[in-house]
């Protein structure tokens, strides 16, 4: 990963550009690297994009919730001073973006999800490998993507790692639980903020009918589909992805 990190107090992140801030929020597979096409292809479009690292295995046992890292977010947006942001979360990041949402409406001007868990409870916990020696993890990895070739061995390492590592597997697991408690149902049809869902039509995870029930919640919603992609579309077809994306954002005047 080439793209320099910033530290200030409690914060890390990465962020290019200037313009409208986009805030992207990782799942539990992956930083970075997932949403390189993303982070590459907005900021000569007049955006700023961050990337602020989730404190998904330095939060204590205790705080480690869905909640918590919305929280994080929030304080985020204050340290870098922005009075409103546009939010694109996938999996874990996509509910993590979606409580932000509901807990400070007036600081998001837009929400993007991809994959998103909130609604579907197995999302995170029965497709997150508990333990399995390098070949499991290797195909529950692949089993995420529509193309197996997406799991690359640096992602099935990054998963092995934590799996191996006692506590980030434990904290992985609360954070599946806290998501399973954070069921968005009652809160989606109050929730006013302008919306893009774009979802894989073979994803595996959070299954298609998942984007169809946000959408359907969600008052102010568009629902895209890419088609031969999986549970992260942004890492599969960060082309059709963007296109997408730059293409609603200027529809809605963002």
């Amino acid at each position: 990963m080439t793209h320099d990190l910033i530290k200030e107090g409690k914060f890390e992140y990465y962020t290019s550009g200037e313009g409208t801030p986009i805030i992207i929020l990782h799942g539990l597979m992956g930083g970075l690297s997932n949403f390189e096409g993303v982070i590459d292809y907005f900021p000569p479009k007049g955006y700023q994009i961050a990337v602020p690292i989730l404190p998904l295995y330095t939060t204590p046992l205790i705080k480690t919730s869905v909640g918590t890292f919305a929280k994080h977010i929030n304080a985020f947006i204050d340290h870098m001073g922005w009075k409103e942001v546009i939010l694109l979360g996938n999996s874990l990041g996509g509910h993590i973006g979606l409580v932000t949402t509901k807990l400070f409406p007036e600081k998001i001007k837009a929400l993007v999800i991809t994959g998103s868990s909130g609604l579907y409870e197995s999302a995170m916990g029965a497709s997150y490998p508990k333990k399995g020696d390098y070949e499991y993890i290797k195909e529950k990895s692949q089993d995420v993507f529509y193309d197996p070739a997406v799991a690359t061995k640096e992602i099935v390492d990054e998963v092995f790692a934590v799996v191996n590592d006692r506590n980030k597997l434990l904290k992985t697991l609360a954070i599946a639980k806290s998501a399973i408690r954070h069921n968005m149902a009652k809160d989606l049809p109050n929730m006013s903020t302008p919306t893009c869902i774009i979802w894989g039509k073979q994803d595996n995870v959070t299954p298609p009918n998942v984007a169809e029930e946000f959408h359907e919640k969600l008052p102010d919603s568009d629902l895209f589909w890419i088609d031969k992609c999986g549970h992260a579309a942004m890492m599969e077809h960060p082309e059709e992805f963007n296109e997408i994306l730059d293409g609603w954002l200027q529809k809605r005047g963002l």
